[in-house]
């Protein structure tokens, strides 16, 4: 590793499994000191003991991204425990309760656009004041190929979230670069995931399998690169910006052209 984030200190929200603690190995691995911030103990216990098997530094902290005194509880004891915040990664989200328009209710669109969009504006309300103080950060979110690239049926709330990451992303990234603050974001396409697991299982995974480009499903870490370039100074001067992280799932304009061709 090039250990380019040697020194910094970075919070990632939902740290506690899938692509969350993908992210929070990669930063670790580069140097960084983490608070892996997630809802679940047992889960976000397991992130930090393995990054401090691995020789690094991590703490965790148990959060519910929708409430506004968690978010400020985050900030305050990553400030305790590391005296700054560098780096805040917003992956927390949720993919659940599938409907159609027709069938959703306000409850479901409620809880997906609270966690997800919601969540996203309580966390950086909550680390910015640390940052301008600073006058650096880097403030990265995961968002999604959904809602920005691509449409699934049943997932209007969730598409509708992600999109607006994506604006929200734009907007603050205009506000904050006279502080040198940047705020950029990664869409992943399918992650391999043990939420992912849960929700859709095998069949899906292997329908996804036979039209992504690549081949295969990716992995959180190849989300944790992607964050951990953008966190580091190679990105100072990228703001606003979003990355497709998908295996080339997106870039085939029918059925037709997913299938490869053997050549010499």
């Amino acid at each position: 590793m090039k250990m380019r984030l040697k020194g910094k200190v970075a919070i990632v929200t939902g740290a506690g499994k899938g692509i969350g603690a993908g992210i929070a190995f990669v930063f670790s691995s580069e140097g960084a000191k983490v608070l892996v911030a997630d809802r679940d103990e047992e889960w976000g216990a397991k992130t930090v003991n393995r990054i401090k098997n691995e020789g690094h530094e991590a703490s965790f902290v148990e959060v519910d991204v929708s409430k506004k005194a968690d978010m400020e509880k985050m900030a305050q004891i990553a400030l305790e425990l590391y005296g700054r915040i560098d780096i805040l990664c917003n992956n927390a989200g949720i993919y659940t309760n599938m409907a159609r328009i027709e069938d959703m209710t306000e409850e479901d669109w409620d809880k997906i656009l609270t966690v997800n969009l919601k969540g996203t504006f309580l966390a950086v309300k909550a680390c910015l004041p640390q940052m301008l103080r600073q006058k650096y950060g880097r403030i990265l979110i995961t968002s999604s190929t959904t809602g920005n690239r691509t449409a699934i049926i049943g997932l209007s709330h969730y598409a509708a979230s992600k999109a607006g990451i994506n604006g929200f992303i734009r907007n603050v990234a205009l506000e904050l670069a006279e502080y040198n603050i940047t705020v950029n974001g990664v869409e992943p396409g399918n992650i391999l995931t043990e939420g992912m697991m849960e929700v859709v299982g095998e069949e899906y995974v292997k329908a996804n399998e036979a039209v992504i480009p690549m081949g295969r499903l990716g992995e959180p870490k190849d989300i944790g690169h992607a964050m951990a370039f953008l966190a580091s100074d190679e990105a100072k001067f990228i703001t606003g910006q979003t990355i497709v992280i998908d295996g080339g799932q997106i870039l085939p304009e029918s059925a037709y052209g997913r299938t490869p061709t053997s050549g010499g």
